[in-house]
């Protein structure tokens, strides 16, 4: 997603409180989507962040390490989960030649809902999840206006994935879990200087998206050093 990703998200939260606690019930809010208007950074840097899990896979003690950023309200991001992720999993990732990273991007609520409710199921399920929301972001995300039906939509995939409903309403009620994702992700945003989705670290040098090809140069580059 070809968006600036301002640093200070925490302004995200008050529209998490609002809505995800009453989502079934609720109107539509009149507040901006937008997370980053009432940031407080000082309050993020506060955050003990630590709970938050890394999604990984592959071989975690490979020599290149592959980080993605991305967001799963993001259009560029779906297409690369889609095309470029699969070629990368079946070629590097399922062989053990590296180790993949994948960290949360959020450009709103809804994609911070997507997130958790992708967290819910635990690693194991993180990424067979994941692949569930980029592979429908088009049908869950609608018009993109209507939070109770979004939350709605998330809330079928999850059932579809296997979680059950007591299981997702406990998740999408966590307000204390989305204000350190919010953190988690402010910090790893300003610490590696992300700026748009998908963003891509080998060995911690940031790459912009790109076509399999040229990310496969990348790699083998890293892995001959």
């Amino acid at each position: 997603m070809n968006r600036l990703i301002l640093v200070g998200a925490l302004g995200l939260i008050v529209a998490v409180g609002a809505v995800i606690l009453n989502w079934r019930t609720a109107p539509a809010p009149s507040a901006d989507l937008s997370p980053y208007g009432a940031a407080n950074a000082q309050e993020a840097a506060e955050i003990d962040t630590s709970s938050i899990v890394e999604m990984t896979l592959g071989n975690p003690d490979a020599k290149v390490t592959v980080m993605e950023y991305a967001s799963f309200t993001c259009p560029h991001c779906a297409r690369f989960h889609e095309g470029q992720f699969k070629q990368l999993k079946a070629e590097y990732i399922d062989t053990g030649l590296i180790n993949f990273v994948y960290r949360d991007v959020y450009f709103d609520r809804f994609g911070l809902w997507a997130s958790m409710v992708a967290r819910c199921g635990g690693q194991e399920r993180f990424f067979g999840i994941a692949d569930m929301i980029y592979d429908q972001q088009r049908d869950w995300v609608g018009s993109g206006q209507d939070p109770a039906a979004i939350a709605n939509n998330l809330r079928k995939i999850g059932k579809v994935a296997g979680l059950d409903e007591d299981q997702l309403e406990a998740c999408l009620n966590d307000n204390d879990k989305a204000k350190t994702l919010v953190a988690w992700y402010q910090k790893n945003a300003e610490a590696d200087g992300i700026r748009s989705t998908p963003t891509l670290l080998i060995n911690g040098t940031s790459y912009s998206n790109m076509s399999y090809e040229e990310l496969k140069g990348l790699i083998d580059e890293a892995l001959a050093e």
